[in-house]
């Protein structure tokens, strides 16, 4: 990740893991799928950052601001990511801030 340290599970608080077995998974499924499973759970969700495991890409892209979790987690938790969307083992990760419903 340009700049900033690698994502280890350790990281996430909480995260709802999701296995998906398509053999064609990329980033646009792995977010709908995201995006779907979150909206079911949780009301009004807003997705605040995300993580791409395979091609290293996260966004937000902000600078490094803290030695124990990659900017785009800090980020969004500060901002109030309450739900961690795990898929494939930080494959692919999505942080919603949202509330239950």
């Amino acid at each position: 990740m340009a700049g900033c340290m690698e994502l280890t599970r350790d990281m996430l608080r909480s995260p709802v893991d999701l296995t998906v077995e398509e053999t064609d998974l990329d980033f646009s499924l792995a977010k709908e799928i995201a995006d779907d499973h979150v909206r079911r759970h949780w009301k009004d969700p807003m997705l605040l950052a995300w993580f791409d495991g395979k091609s290293g890409a996260f966004s937000p892209q902000v600078e490094c601001c803290d030695e124990a979790k990659p900017a785009w987690l800090v980020y969004a938790e500060s901002r109030g990511g309450d739900v961690v969307i795990d898929i494939n083992r930080e494959e692919y990760v999505f942080v919603y801030r949202s509330e239950c419903l």
